[in-house]
């Protein structure tokens, strides 16, 4: 059996542990792609992976891909074919297995998430830089409480007062990302228009525009705004965000929503794209200290 090719020692296995353990999606796709990466290194087919751990080469490719959370005997007997061996290394690999089986503290919200956004919400615990481009809301992290209620109101009008409250606590919880030591860097283009809509009235908005204007001003939140007046602000008049991970093992990731489910992008061909669309589209806006002026210049 050929030695694995790429580094397994103790402590990258505890580098990538400490930097994704508050996430399990970003455990299990860590995990996923180091046991790629060691099957690949090993020689090993995924139909012969497959049949070692009675399973199929669709079952490893699910693994690999982070698409489903691995049992602690399959990683065992995968890693045992690979090569890999030392009772600190596998120990590592055990507690990536228990990490990733954790539910993540947004299940207690499954009556009112759906299945497709609970991963965006592990990936943007464990990203180390969003990017985001809207052209009609004020992005979820940079949202006021009023603001926030006023779109489920709108969005959920036979919704009652629980459900409401219960998704407001949602959104706030999901803010505390930003609020962190480690927090990541959130880079919004925000098409003119979000700002002009006055969900929830006039006052609701100044409140949503203020708390925006303050965010802008933290080291850790860019906001550009793409005006009406700059012709190359459109990038085909839909929501975009782009992930991107401090972790090697962790590809870039683009989550594009729509009405009843969201696609999530991850060939680097794929997400190549959407970043030098982000990438034009800041060309194309104001600068972050304009993009205040213009914030400014509304509320006046």
């Amino acid at each position: 059996m050929p030695a694995p090719a790429v580094p397994v020692d103790a402590p990258t296995l505890e580098y990538y542990l400490a930097a994704s353990a508050r996430s399990p999606i970003a455990v299990r796709l860590v995990l996923g792609h180091l046991l790629r990466t060691l099957r690949k290194a090993a020689g090993i087919d995924a139909e012969a992976a497959g049949r070692f751990i009675r399973g199929s080469e669709a079952k490893i490719s699910r693994m690999e891909r982070g698409q489903v959370t691995c049992k602690h005997d399959d990683v065992t007997d995968l890693l045992a074919l690979y090569g890999v061996a030392g009772t600190q290394v596998l120990g590592h690999f055990a507690e990536m297995v228990r990490i990733s089986r954790q539910p993540g503290w947004w299940h207690r919200f499954d009556g009112v998430l759906p299945d497709w956004a609970g991963k965006l919400i592990g990936l943007q615990e464990a990203a180390s830089t969003i990017r985001t481009y809207e052209v009609q809301l004020i992005p979820g992290l940079l949202q006021t409480p009023a603001y926030t209620e006023a779109l489920v109101r709108q969005a959920y009008p036979l919704a009652s007062q629980e459900e409401i409250n219960t998704r407001l606590e949602l959104r706030r919880t999901r803010q505390n990302v930003l609020a962190r030591q480690d927090a990541p860097h959130l880079w919004a283009i925000l098409d003119e228009a979000v700002l002009r809509r006055p969900m929830g009235g006039e006052q609701v908005m100044r409140d949503q525009l203020r708390h925006l204007t303050e965010m802008a001003q933290l080291e850790h939140v860019t906001v550009q705004i793409a005006p009406f007046n700059r012709p190359g602000c459109i990038a085909g008049g839909f929501p975009i965000t782009h992930l991107r991970f401090d972790l090697p093992a962790l590809p870039d990731v683009v989550y594009l929503e729509q009405l009843q489910d969201a696609e999530y992008l991850e060939k680097p061909e794929q997400t190549q794209h959407y970043r030098r669309v982000l990438d034009g589209l800041a060309q194309a806006a104001l600068s972050p200290q304009h993009s205040l002026d213009l914030l400014e210049y509304i509320l006046s």
